[in-house]
């Protein structure tokens, strides 16, 4: 299909990314190689105007903080944060140090707020347990955001590993069309996960030995500004599931492989007078449908190979090295 203007999940209009990368050597055996990453669905008050959206769980071996309610209401009213295992709860505070900055009301003259934050174990290169994520680097990754942002070894994506080589952060895009309407559907890939023997890309040419590491993870998420509610979003999140399984992975025991889907067609206030509301909804049986379903499949397996060619080779911890795939 065709790929936005930018190929990313910033052709999605409103959509931007931040990054903090923290990499230092604390030690000889120590290394910190992770970071924080923000997707902004729009560029309003979140909580103010929040946006239909959903998750889908491929494999919940994850510590994902906020899907809960997500699920229940069918609304993203914050920022999607992503980083690594250890870092969730800093990145918790920093976010919401942000949102109750920016909106005095909440917790006091109106309601409480659900924050998304999704994560990646880096352990292998990252030394995790130090906890160098702190909330100001959540605030940091708000503030940076931008339509024109790094991929592959930045931000939450600097110690992952994908099918045995540096993998991270990936980002692609399709326009959906039918007649005279178009829409985009935008994917924003962490990558942590995969065997290097399962890659399905006939030009992969990495002879270098996989290192020995626990199962990993992938955090995939989807944006577009077609209309669609919470439920219709659900199937285009399970649609990136199969963009997923097209590199190759067949989703090992202890991988966390979560989507969470957003459309920013339609904003719901916080609160309004009228007990009713009105909105437009692409129908489930128009052509345009099929297509939104075949650009997340087709975003989601580019994201995620554009992870690995953006990724650079990475040494970590205990003299560990991610090295870089090699492509024709």
């Amino acid at each position: 299909m065709e790929q936005g203007k930018l190929n990313s999940i910033a052709d999605v209009k409103g959509v931007a990314v931040g990054h903090v990368t923290l990499e230092e050597d604390p030690s000889e055996t120590e290394a910190v190689r992770t970071g924080v990453t923000a997707i902004l669905p729009h560029a309003g008050n979140w909580f103010e105007e929040k946006v239909p959206a959903a998750s889908f769980v491929l494999n919940g071996f994850g510590k994902t903080v906020g899907l809960v309610q997500i699920d229940e209401l069918g609304l993203l009213e914050s920022p999607i944060m992503l980083t690594n295992t250890f870092s969730v709860a800093a990145v918790l505070q920093g976010t919401m140090n942000w949102m109750l900055r920016e909106n005095p009301a909440i917790g006091d003259s109106t309601s409480s707020l659900n924050l998304v934050v999704g994560e990646c174990n880096d352990s292998y290169l990252n030394s995790m347990r130090r906890m160098a994520v702190t909330p100001l680097h959540a605030e940091e990754a708000i503030g940076s955001a931008h339509t024109d942002f790094a991929q592959g070894a930045v931000g939450a994506g600097k110690g992952m590993i994908c099918y045995g080589v540096k993998g991270g952060i990936g980002s692609s895009s399709r326009v959906a069309r039918s007649g005279e309407d178009h829409f985009t559907v935008g994917v924003l890939a962490l990558t942590n996960f995969g065997r290097k023997e399962d890659i399905i890309l006939t030009n992969w040419l990495a002879d270098e030995p996989a290192p020995d590491k626990p199962d990993g993870s992938v955090i995939i998420v989807v944006a577009t500004d077609a209309p669609l509610d919470s439920r219709q979003l659900k199937r285009l999140a399970k649609r990136a599931a199969i963009g997923l399984g097209r590199t190759g992975t067949s989703i090992s025991n202890g991988s966390g492989d979560i989507i969470i889907a957003f459309s920013n067609a339609r904003r719901t206030p916080h609160q309004a007078n009228e007990a009713f509301e009105a909105s437009r909804i692409l129908r489930d049986d128009h052509p345009l449908m099929n297509e939104l379903f075949q650009a997340s499949v087709e975003a989601t397996e580019e994201a995620i190979y554009q992870s690995l060619f953006h990724a650079k080779t990475t040494t970590g911890r205990l003299g560990r090295v991610a090295e870089k795939g090699i492509f024709n």
